[in-house]
């Protein structure tokens, strides 16, 4: 029996996948030397962005068709041009630049884990010793918060117009694991009656303080010092903002926070979560259904839930209705739970 040419196997994807680091490597570079940036000017051709970014011809030669090989240029003749994913992320004169995340998402204290997935598979959790990156006051946050803010500000601004479309009622919102701010930011500049209060570590803290100055809410912006398990939150909150939090525990730890969430809203109040939200099959988005390995590498017992997850464990802390929202054109998804 003959095989068409089209079913023959293919070492491709296997030498694609194995070489992976190539192109993160490739990105990073260009980002460092801002080659991005250099062909927005203007600069299109090796000569004139080597000049531009301090490098030797050839040097960039190859780095700028490599670029192109990931479609992240285009090259015409001798000359280079954005892409308009690179012309909107990755020039660092756009307001949606990107660039900065990469301090974050390539550091070693975040990549280490998967040097070590193959014991991190075994046992079900992280191999790195102690609590990965959800140790108390792991520096990683740091990094995280004035990182990705570039990368937050789009759904952080989504996610206040979904959840307060008319930003006319006085709202006291309790934002959870703040980081960088920017959710609870998005709220109060969007609704003049919002009145925040961030809950995160001490330094992480004063990034967000630093973006509420410059939002100018700060009037409006106050913080609680410590973990979200162990600190009092107050009562009376109209919206509790989980971001990008519960994926980091297990079902049993969130159902914990959960349930002192709901403690501390309001009648009528609501829980607002972001997170990776994977279809119910678990491999569908890929962007998204990937998280869970992030999780499995980075935390002792953290996952990317699906929304029936999601809202059995807010339904277990007593909340009374769940339901699931996309925030095109993100990837991620807002689960909002009533009490």
């Amino acid at each position: 029996m003959s095989t068409s040419a089209a079913q023959q196997p293919s070492p491709q994807l296997f030498f694609q996948t194995i070489n992976a680091h190539q192109r993160t490597e490739a990105l990073k570079a260009a980002i460092e030397l801002e080659v991005f940036t250099a062909i927005g000017e203007g600069n299109s051709t090796v000569a004139d962005i080597a000049k531009r970014c301090q490098t030797s011809e050839k040097g960039m030669r190859v780095l700028c068709d490599y670029l192109t090989t990931m479609e992240m240029l285009t090259k015409q003749g001798n000359q280079y041009v954005l892409t308009l994913d690179s012309s909107v992320f990755l020039d660092k004169r756009s307001p949606a630049y990107l660039g900065g995340a990469t301090e974050f998402l390539c550091s070693p204290m975040l990549t280490e884990g998967f040097k070590h997935m193959t014991e991190a598979v075994r046992k079900g959790g992280t191999a790195i010793e102690g609590e990965g990156t959800i140790g108390p006051e792991h520096p990683i946050w740091v990094k995280f918060a004035r990182g990705m803010a570039g990368m937050m500000s789009m759904p952080a601004q989504l996610m206040a117009k979904l959840v307060d479309p008319g930003a006319d009622q006085k709202l006291k919102i309790l934002d959870i694991a703040a980081g960088h701010g920017l959710f609870g930011i998005a709220f109060a500049s969007q609704n003049k009656q919002a009145e925040v209060t961030a809950v995160d570590w001490k330094p992480v803290l004063e990034v967000a303080k630093e973006n509420a100055e410059k939002a100018g809410v700060a009037d409006r912006y106050s913080t609680i010092e410590g973990s979200a398990f162990d600190v009092e939150f107050g009562s009376g909150y109209d919206l509790v903002l989980l971001t990008n939090f519960l994926h980091h525990f297990d079902p049993p730890t969130n159902e914990t926070l959960l349930r002192k969430v709901r403690a501390a809203l309001a009648d009528g109040g609501r829980a607002v979560t972001l997170e990776f939200v994977p279809n119910d099959d678990r491999v569908t988005p890929p962007e998204v259904a990937g998280f869970s390995l992030v999780m499995l590498v980075g935390t002792p017992s953290g996952d990317a839930y699906t929304f029936a997850e999601l809202e059995q464990m807010c339904a277990n802390a007593g909340f009374s209705r769940s339901t699931f929202h996309a925030l095109p054109p993100t990837f991620q998804q807002v689960v909002i739970s009533e009490k």
